[in-house]
């Protein structure tokens, strides 16, 4: 049965008890961390004024994923995926309170904050896969992709509203963000507490080497699936700018700490526009296409935003990239999500995490070294040109991903099949339409 989202019902997720109280627990969580993302950054640039810096905070974070890949996303298989949330937010928690006794006391040098980063960066790498693994527990697989959308809504309206007041809060001390955003998280701990344990699939099985590389193995045998998450990866990992933008809201456009605010708001206006488009009119045809063409604006957007030296224009080419990246993020999440089998889903998303992680955090090590080596206008102008380049070179790597027309796979297995002039691929017991 083909997987539907109805056009007049914008709220279908949100008829679900449970993920109504998820929705907020995840855009509290995210909004803190928006919040201490923007502090941090302008603390270490503070403390330095070494974009190299700045480069290591995304570093940091991303490891942990990469070197706990096997564990985090079995764990997720394997045990309550609401618990593990739970358990991870009340560690970024304790390391917030961290953070805010930095600040009370005064630093002198960044390594107290790498230490608490690195805690932070562990904690994600368990609470990424569970969390978006849990969703499809919550709702129906007709109401997935919406709950998709309003995620990616949740997540970049904290991502507009965060970085805007976590640089006006740094304003007022470098202790306010870090109190405001540990009280978002410790609301956040009490909303997921109310969200009922879901039944999972395979939840207590025992593993083995096959079951711990069993996302991989999916995810390879899958190519749709594969492009569709190094596709992202690259790009963003080539065309990320979010690590320097200290660097341009002070040295390029000569602003404060409102300005980095601004900066950093930009591309979730562009984002959240485009989700709440999403969520009543998600994409039913030609939605590879579509993530190429994203990928392509993208990368075009990011040269402009590395060239301007206007507040107003670097601000439009921000808001173009957070759009054309909500377009990628909606299809990669959703092949993810529709693509893969449950007893699965926490592995895959563990993978697709990595790969995540290595196109933001790796990717802002690369725009911090590149930035420290050859200024951080060349870093971000050539990052934009090879993005473009990727998603070229992907169009024709990827034929499969170019030329997909339907996000749940039951759906584009049957029109590939009456394409052949096979018979309709139908799913065992999903009767008819």
């Amino acid at each position: 049965m083909q997987v539907q989202v109805q056009a007049e019902d914008r709220f279908a997720a949100f008829r679900h008890r449970a993920f109504a109280f998820y929705f907020v627990s995840r855009f509290l969580s995210t909004f803190g961390l928006q919040i201490i993302s923007v502090a941090v950054g302008w603390q270490i640039y503070d403390l330095t004024r070494d974009p190299f810096d700045l480069g290591l905070v995304g570093l940091i974070q991303f490891l942990p994923a990469l070197v706990l890949i096997l564990f985090t996303g079995a764990a997720a298989d394997r045990f309550g995926r609401r618990t593990i949330m739970l358990i991870c937010e009340l560690v970024i928690a304790v390391a917030v309170a961290a953070l805010v006794w930095f600040a009370w006391r005064g630093l002198t040098t960044p390594l107290p904050i790498f230490a608490v980063l690195l805690l932070i960066g562990i904690a994600r790498a368990f609470f990424a896969p569970a969390s978006q693994s849990l969703a499809p527990n919550l709702v129906p697989a007709r109401d997935l992709p919406n709950a998709i959308a309003w995620n990616s809504t949740s997540w970049q309206t904290a991502t507009i509203v965060g970085p805007v007041a976590g640089g006006l809060l740094y304003g007022l001390g470098a202790m306010a963000p870090y109190l405001t955003a540990l009280g978002f998280l410790l609301t956040s701990i009490v909303a997921i507490s109310l969200v009922p344990q879901p039944s999972q699939r395979n939840r207590g099985q025992a593993q083995s080497w096959q079951t711990l590389v069993a996302g991989f193995s999916y995810v390879r045998n899958q190519k749709i699936v594969l492009g569709a998450i190094s596709l992202d990866m690259f790009a963003v990992l080539l065309g990320g700018a979010i690590a320097l933008m200290p660097v341009f809201a002070r040295d390029v456009l000569e602003l404060g700490p409102w300005g980095l605010g601004l900066l950093r708001a930009s591309p979730g206006i562009g984002a959240i526009g485009m989700a709440i488009f999403l969520a009543s009119r998600p994409i039913r045809r030609h939605a590879g296409r579509s993530m190429f063409i994203a990928v392509g604006l993208f990368g075009a957007a990011t040269m402009v935003f590395g060239l301007s030296t206007s507040l107003p224009l670097s601000m439009a080419a921000l808001i173009t990239m957070g759009a054309s990246d909500m377009i990628s993020v909606y299809v990669r999440q959703s092949l993810v999500q529709l693509w893969t089998p449950d007893e699965l889903r926490g592995r895959v998303s563990a993978v697709n995490m990595v790969f995540i992680g290595a196109s933001n955090e790796l990717g802002e090590f690369r725009a911090g070294v590149m930035a420290s080596l050859i200024g951080p206008v060349a870093a971000v102008v050539i990052g934009g040109a090879g993005t473009l380049a990727v998603a070229l070179a992907w169009s024709f790597g990827f034929p499969q991903l170019r030329q997909i027309q339907s996000l749940d796979k039951d759906a584009e297995d049957s029109r590939a099949a009456l394409e052949a002039g096979m018979p309709a691929v139908e799913k065992p017991g999903s009767g008819t339409a």
